[in-house]
Order: structure tokens, then sequence, then C-alpha cells
């Protein structure tokens, strides 16, 4: 039985990327295929892919779900916004010196009043808030708000990060953080993977802030997975199924394609329409869509560590991240990118 140790590793904290790349495309790429690893530039994706292949993409936005405020009482808060449920109601992440209670009131940037309806989430991570009064939720959050950035960067969006820590391609709101593979992107680098013949599709699935949260279990066995909310719309299951057809690749572009897409074929072939997803993805899962898959480095014990794992085998996973280590490779959502061959 695997345990939380099987996916732990040790990663010297410079590694930890604190700022994007100069440019979209100058990160370092590193290219896992049969146990070879090779080291390559982000830019050379063109040539590590074929024509007839097919990405898919996580066209989603992330919305300035970061906000500070203070309770009735005087005390400081902290809230970063797990899902906007309607323009009157919300589910967050609240940090403060003591929790609220329900029933209690918040008042955030000065500018949204909030009611606390009480906790929810299996462990009661997350509480429920209803705006008091008139106005859009989602109004409010856009202008008073701001990015919110992993917890392991150690500055609070400002600058390009505005800019950089979205994807050229997003489209729907409701991410609290970004789809980071696809932040390698630029619409240069899209054209050139057009004109070799490559495939390009969309899914959406809002990354939710349990994205961040710890396994709290040892035997990750008996570990569950907050939801998410994805759409996979038919174009892109018609994409997938002419790909087959033709021979060709299906490539996620990040953990939350693969997810969606594994997600919506838990049935046989993937199908299109929106649902909720806690799949929860680690070695000896079954792939039934995706081939290749694109995504940045992983923190230490975490789900998406386990899910790469999963896609390109545990043994040739800690090989390549001991080998990204040494060769002092940028980690987590601003750092570098890999390329894994399913195993």
């Amino acid at each position: 039985m695997l345990t939380l140790d099987d996916f732990d590793f040790h990663l010297p904290h410079e590694l930890i990327a604190q700022h994007p790349a100069a440019t979209r495309t100058a990160s370092r790429l590193l290219h896992l295929a049969d146990g070879v690893i090779g080291d390559r530039r982000f830019d050379d994706l063109p040539t590590l892919v074929d024509a007839g292949d097919l990405l898919v993409f996580n066209d989603t936005r992330v919305i300035k779900a970061r906000l500070f405020g203070h309770k009735d009482s005087g005390g400081q808060i902290e809230v970063l916004i797990e899902r906007v449920v309607d323009n009157h109601h919300a589910i967050a992440q609240i940090r403060a010196s003591k929790s609220p209670k329900a029933g209690s009131r918040l008042v955030l940037e000065e500018a949204i009043p909030l009611r606390v309806r009480g906790r929810v989430g299996e462990h009661g991570e997350f509480f429920a808030l209803e705006l008091i009064g008139d106005g859009d939720l989602w109004s409010l959050i856009d202008k008073h708000g701001r990015l919110p950035l992993p917890p392991y960067i150690a500055h609070l969006a400002v600058g390009d990060d505005e800019e950089r820590y979205q994807t050229v391609f997003a489209r729907h709101p409701g991410a609290v953080a970004a789809p980071t593979a696809g932040l390698h992107f630029d619409d240069a680098l899209l054209g050139r993977l057009g004109a070799h013949g490559v495939g390009l599709a969309w899914l959406t699935l809002h990354v939710g802030a349990g994205t961040f949260q710890p396994v709290r279990v040892n035997a990750i066995a008996e570990h569950r997975m907050h939801a998410e909310r994805f759409v996979v719309p038919p174009e892109t299951v018609a994409a997938i199924a002419a790909t087959r057809a033709r021979g060709g690749k299906v490539i996620a572009v990040g953990t939350t394609s693969l997810r969606a897409l594994e997600a919506a074929a838990q049935e046989g072939e993937p199908r299109a329409g929106a649902a909720e997803t806690d799949i929860f993805i680690t070695p000896g899962y079954r792939f039934r869509v995706v081939d290749r898959l694109l995504t940045n480095f992983h923190l230490p014990k975490s789900t998406l560590l386990m899910l790469v794992a999963a896609f390109a085998g545990l043994d040739d996973i800690r090989a390549a991240y001991r080998h990204a280590i040494e060769q002092r490779y940028r980690f987590f959502s601003y750092g570098d990118a890999m390329l894994l061959q399913r195993k």
C-alpha cells in the first residue's frame, strides 16, 4: 500500500520560482519518455509533438479571490474565495486569529459586507458566506479583490503578476489558481503548433482552493479530493475522436485538463457536458483518454505528484525529479515544465 512518504522529496528552497521567466516560452522543458530524460527548452515543443496530435487546454480564468478585511469584533482576516456559488453566496477559506462563528459579520476591503452562514467541507475547512444587502458578488470581488498567488510565492500579486498568472487563452472566470502548464504558451507558439498540424482544443475546469489542501492521511487511499467544476464542450469530444481515428495522440496541457478529460470518460468514451469531479488519480489508475501530459513540477506529498506518478511511473518520476533538482530546474507555478509519456 502506498503511503504519503512514497511521494516525499527534498527541494532546496531557492528552486521555488518566485517570478515567471522573462517571457512565457523561455522556461526549460524536461522531456521524459520510455525512462529517458532529456533537457529541452519550452519553445522546442513543436519538435516534440507530431502533426495530427491534439493539445487540450484549460481555458479557466483566475478570479481576484484574495481579500483582506475584519470581523465585527475588529479582528483582522484574510479570505480566499474557493468558489462563487451565485451573485450572493460564496465558499471561502478564512485566516484569522480566531475563526468567525456562524451568524457573524465580516467586511472585506471596506466594501463587501458578508455574513458567515457556517462551516462546510469534509473537515470544515471552508466557510459559507452570504453577501449582505444588494449588489453582485462577482462584480465586487473583481473590483476589490487581489489575484491569489500560491502560498509558496512570498509576495502578493503586483506588477506583471496580473498578466503572467493568467494564460493567454483564459476565458471563463472561476478559478482561484492558474492551470500553470498553460502559462508557458504565447500566441506565437500556439500559431507554430497549428502550422505544424497539431490540433488545439479547449475545456474548462475551475481550479479550487482545495488544490492547496494537504493530504492529511498517511494511507493515500483514504484521502478524499475536494470537488471542482468542469465543462468539456462537444467540439473537444469530437476533436478527441478525430485524433484517435487518425492515429494521433491526445496531450493534456496540465493536470487540470487531464483530470477533466478522465472524469468525463469514467463510463467509457469522453462525454461532453458540465459536471463536478473529485477524481483522485494515483498509481494503478487506468487512463482512458490522455496519452501524453505537459505539466509543471509539483509539491512533495501532493495529490498532483501522485497523479504524475500514476501517469509516467513512480520510479521514473522520482528519477526525473532528482534530475531536475540536480540540474537546477525552477519548481512550481512560475517554474519550468515537463512533457511526460504515459507509462
